[in-house]
């Protein structure tokens, strides 16, 4: 439209035009062919999910609000039985990460190796995702974050001590593209989503309990324990994760079949190269679902992640000499991200794979191996899974229960149930048992470390009997002997006196901090004070020393709140008072982390919706 002194022109980008950073300008022609070009400013471009014509296109304003605009969520943690929540922040709209995650583009080998190459391929939603992934973590480049699975973080920051992505990205861009130390995979997960729903991608957190890092693609993790059920190191790198975190990316793939769009995996995680680098997908969650190994990117090592077997071996004299276990439905359990609109988690196993045991399920495991592994591989692993059927066919069945949640800083009871099974093949009269118990920390890329508590027990089961018989895992046995996560396996295996036949029963125990409370009080209004008060009781054994509070929230507050509470010793309880300033009006999350030297992660949330001001 035109009127005397202005001119309003609308622009249409298109939709495949690269992505980053324009300057738009004007130019004005006079007669005589002569022109002058005035400067109207800059904009940057992103991917657009609102615009049908978009390789990111999703067509619904409710999943828009949740994998665009939302700035703050959950991970999901613990294990399948018991899954826990931890609030993070995202931030993608705060001040000066949008120029960050642009910053990580141009820091990536790609950008130094061929610049005018890379920014060409902006526009390529699959290009952008996996330069994405391989610079979230720094193994092969000035990537975000430094992964650490040991056990010293003195040099940088605990994987559990961080509250959202904006601290991370602003700590990375302000020391030039020096790697922060140190994430793990919720953490590396966490940033990418961050980066991406910044570039206009509609992107979400998954988690996979009872993850499988299936290194040589054979779709078999093996483990190992000896006859006093401590469970033992392998040579092999495979190993189960307890939980492991990646995230799904929102996309149509021009570079596939038709019928592979949708969710497709994304895991900054370094754990094996891909095309070089230390990156993984975009995989197709339909493809993993049906088989479709061969499709790019890295579909048959996110497929064993969900779909690999588990075989259990009792070792003698050093020697793998019996199956205990062959489980084909333990790996990739209660697969779970964040349900839209609510703060609960919602299982999304179903789109990953068919029920287990179902003829489905068993039909693309086949066709899986097939193409990973071959016609000879895959006939030899249908083979070992018939022939390991003979350990089910066992006179006695045991689990091992919680008799109550296992809380840090307490002795820990549990309970054996132990019953004989009504077979006309089982000798008749009393089976005699040997049960030994091992307890030992669980790391959270699945290995343990030295024994802290064994126990035997011996038994004896009529025909018809069962037997509950209580366990006790004292305070002292396992207290300085823990990882950060507070991960304890136990483990036993139970000896027939009659067959020399052995059995295995496994419990893995989360021991739960103690709980924190958020109140807040008043209505939220921006640029209004607003008090909240956080309170903690300590209800360890123990003191907690060197507690430091951290309080975090976009659209609340700019950056961090920091406080130093000192000690809080056993059985008290602190009740500490923050003000602030609300900055930015809708649904909001503040995040309040306590670490100390005891426990890194006592961790709570406020859902919070702040008004506009009110005029006065």
């Amino acid at each position: 439209t035109i009127d005397s002194n202005s001119l309003q022109v609308s622009l249409f980008t298109p939709a495949n035009a690269v992505i980053g950073h324009y300057t738009l300008k004007i130019e004005i022609s006079r007669d005589q062919g002569q022109s002058v070009t005035y400067p109207l400013g800059n904009f940057i471009l992103l991917f657009n999910p609102w615009s049908a014509e978009d390789d990111v296109y999703l067509p619904s304003e409710i999943l828009l609000q949740e994998y665009i605009m939302k700035d703050y969520g959950f991970v999901y943690k613990g294990r399948e039985s018991f899954v826990t929540s931890w609030p993070w922040n995202y931030g993608q709209f705060e001040e000066d990460i949008i120029d960050i995650c642009f910053e990580i583009l141009n820091k990536s080998l790609y950008f130094l190796k061929n610049p005018s190459k890379d920014y060409s391929q902006r526009n390529d939603v699959v290009y952008v995702c996996r330069v994405v992934s391989a610079m979230i973590n720094s193994n092969d480049d000035s990537g975000v974050l430094q992964g650490n699975w040991g056990e010293d973080y003195s040099k940088g920051v605990s994987p559990l001590e961080w509250n959202g992505s904006v601290a991370i990205l602003r700590q990375w861009s302000a020391r030039g593209g020096q790697p922060v130390k140190y994430g793990q995979c919720w953490v590396f997960a966490s940033v990418m989503c961050t980066v991406m729903r910044c570039l206009g991608v509609p992107t979400r957190v998954v988690s996979n309990f009872h993850s499988a890092h299936n290194m040589d693609g054979n779709l078999t993790i093996d483990t190992y324990y000896d006859q006093n059920a401590e469970m033992l190191p392998s040579e092999k790198q495979d190993k189960i994760w307890n939980f492991h975190v990646w995230n799904e990316c929102w996309m149509i793939r021009k570079d596939l079949p038709p019928g592979y769009n949708g969710w497709q995996v994304l895991d900054p995680t370094p754990q094996q190269t891909s095309s070089g680098l230390f990156c993984c997908g975009p995989a197709s969650v339909r493809a993993i679902k049906e088989g479709e190994v061969h499709l790019a990117y890295d579909t048959p090592f996110v497929y064993a992640e969900v779909n690999a077997d588990e075989v259990i071996w009792l070792l003698r004299d050093g020697e793998a000499q019996e199956i205990l276990a062959h489980n084909t439905s333990s790996i990739g359990k209660e697969i779970s991200t964040k349900m839209v609109g609510s703060d609960q988690h919602q299982d999304i196993t179903g789109s990953y794979k068919y029920p287990e045991g179902s003829p489905e399920e068993r039909s693309v495991f086949m066709k899986a191996s097939h193409k990973m592994l071959g016609p000879k591989g895959a006939s030899s692993l249908l083979l070992d899974l018939l022939g390991s059927r003979v350990f089910e066919d066992q006179p006695v069945q045991l689990q091992l229960h919680l008799a109550r949640m296992p809380v840090w800083g307490q002795d820990v009871p549990l309970m054996l149930h132990v019953w004989r099974v009504p077979e006309r093949a089982h000798p008749r009269g009393p089976i005699r048992l040997v049960v030994r118990f091992c307890a030992q920390p669980l790391l959270h890329g699945g290995g343990t470390r030295k024994p802290l508590w064994r126990q035997m027990v011996h038994l004896s089961l009529d025909v018809g009997k069962e037997i509950q018989w209580p366990l006790l895992l004292p305070y002292n046995n396992y207290r300085n002997k823990l990882t950060d996560e507070k991960l304890i396996r136990v483990s036993g295996i139970a000896e027939v006196e009659e067959t020399r036949r052995s059995m295995l029963v496994i419990k893995d125990l989360s021991l739960e901090p103690p709980l924190l409370s958020i109140e807040v009080s008043e209505r939220a209004e921006v640029g209004n004070i607003l008090r909240v008060h956080i309170t903690l009781t300590n209800t360890l054994m123990v003191a907690l020393n060197n507690c430091i509070m951290v309080l975090e929230g976009s659209g609340l507050i700019n950056g961090q709140i920091v406080k130093d509470l000192g000690t809080l010793m056993a059985g008290h309880t602190i009740r500490i008072q923050v003000d602030f300033y609300p900055i930015k009006t809708g649904p909001r999350q503040l995040q309040v982390l306590i670490s100390s030297k005891e426990v890194k992660e006592i961790k709570g949330y406020k859902d919070i919706f702040v008004a506009a001001a009110t005029a006065s």
